[in-house]
């Protein structure tokens, strides 16, 4: 009977014995094209068949790290081949006993060094921030890093004690002091300070300033929050006072020279002042002189100069000047005021001007005409005696009846006559020559019934 279980696998079963496939384990065997079916022969195969899988199996139970030699077939009967057998499997035990320990003792060692590790960083630090205190733990390096961590944020004018870079060791106290902006005016002088102080007194102490005797705007135990305030400061300062004859010292924190003066029972009425600015602010070792004013108004009428404006006029001689129309002064009103300083009297202040009247400007007509050399027929004569005969030799001479005028005593219609405008007095002397002998060679010596015959000499 055979049984066949696939192409790699073959057994012949005879009498119900199993063998294994031809050329498993050794040559074929020659019996099985000579002898017939059911011939019984010795399993020589079977033995070395089991132990090999007998090893396959320990393999696959061991898994794929630990590889373990292939164990040779048990040989049969005798109690050494069990000895050994026995040894073998204990020092299997024991070294699979070390392998399986080995991992959890490095754990251990590893868990061992990281607390120790752990316990080395860790720090105690006393932390306090405004005022409040508290104990922490941290494994921050530095000042720096622990403020960060514990969300404390500084600024410029924050201060940190000891400093952000500073690094931190078990024990250590770390402080944060908080700025706050405070709008100082001090004595007047107004600028923006910063502090940690948490009161006003605090601050004073702080930024040097001597607050005994001085004035503040605000309580001195008055709390500065964050956002800060404004605080005005006066110290007391010392003023010298010359007033009505005495001379005394005062110690004071007033905010205004008069302020001070006032404290002091030192009034100033109507226009009285001081040396000073009444209004300024008193300086520490200031001389202040108070002076004592009385005064009145006088009011002062007063001429106003009337101005000249001059033409040139074509029609007239060179160097002849005119007075086409004269000028009439005008009048102003002047209020002055009059006052005495300590009982000394002080020059007159001009306070109001009032125009009353104004002035009349003056025309002048200036001739640019080329004067003629000489007038012929009339140069040989004395014009001179003439001249003093009629007006004793003044250009401006007038008459009393105010008809005649100028050296040849001219009326207004003879002077026209002969080509002069205006006056003759207000003409120049030259010009009145040249007109008197324009008029000589054209009416010879009538016009001088007097003193025509000066002429002749």
């Amino acid at each position: 009977m055979v049984a066949r279980f696939g192409p790699s696998l073959e057994r012949v079963v005879v009498s119900n014995r199993q063998y294994p496939p031809y050329g498993t384990y050794g040559p074929k065997p020659e019996y099985e094209d000579h002898e017939p079916y059911g011939r019984m022969y010795q399993d020589t195969y079977r033995p070395a068949y089991e132990a090999r899988v007998q090893a396959a199996r320990a393999r696959q139970a061991t898994g794929p790290l630990l590889h373990r030699p292939t164990e040779a077939a048990p040989r049969t009967g005798g109690r050494a081949p069990a000895r050994h057998a026995a040894r073998r499997r204990k020092g299997r035990a024991r070294t699979h006993s070390v392998r399986r320990l080995l991992p959890q003792a490095l754990v251990v060692a590893f868990l061992a060094g990281g607390t120790t590790a752990f316990i080395a960083k860790d720090k105690a630090i006393e932390l306090t921030v405004e005022g409040r205190h508290r104990t922490l733990h941290t494994f921050a390096d530095d000042v720096g890093e622990l403020l960060a961590r514990e969300g404390v944020g500084v600024g410029a004018h924050d201060v940190v004690v000891p400093s952000p870079g500073t690094p931190l060791t078990s024990g250590e106290e770390v402080a944060v002091h908080y700025g706050r902006p405070v709008r100082l005016t001090l004595d007047g002088h107004r600028r923006v300070v910063w502090t940690t102080a948490r009161t006003v007194d605090g601050a004073l102490e702080q930024l040097g300033v001597r607050a005994e005797g001085a004035y503040l705007s605000t309580s001195r135990s008055l709390r500065i929050h964050r956002e800060g305030l404004a605080l005005d400061v006066r110290t007391e300062r010392t003023l010298t006072v010359m007033a009505d004859g005495r001379l005394r010292t005062l110690r004071t924190n007033a905010a205004t020279v008069r302020e001070a003066l006032e404290r002091a029972g030192i009034t100033l009425r109507g226009e009285d002042t001081t040396s000073v600015a009444p209004g300024s602010f008193p300086v520490d070792g200031q001389t202040v002189t108070v002076l004592r004013v009385r005064g009145s108004r006088e009011v002062r009428e007063e001429p106003i100069p009337f101005p000249v404006r001059r033409t040139q006029d074509p029609t007239l001689f060179r160097g002849t000047v005119l007075v086409a129309r004269a000028g009439q002064p005008g009048t102003r009103r002047v209020t002055y005021a009059l006052r005495s300083v300590n009982g000394v009297r002080q020059r007159p202040r001009r306070v109001r001007v009032e125009v009353v009247q104004r002035p009349t400007t003056q025309l002048v007509r200036v001739g640019t005409r080329a004067r003629p050399e000489s007038v012929a027929g009339a140069e040989h004569l004395d014009w001179e005696g003439l001249a003093y005969c009629e007006s004793r030799g003044r250009p401006r001479a007038v008459d009393a009846s105010g008809t005649y005028g100028g050296l040849y005593q001219f009326d207004r219609r003879t002077w026209r006559s002969t080509g002069g405008s205006g006056r003759p007095q207000d003409a120049p002397a030259e010009e009145q020559t040249y007109r008197a002998k324009k008029l000589y060679v054209r009416q010879g010596t009538s016009p001088w019934p007097h003193c025509g015959s000066r002429l002749y000499g």
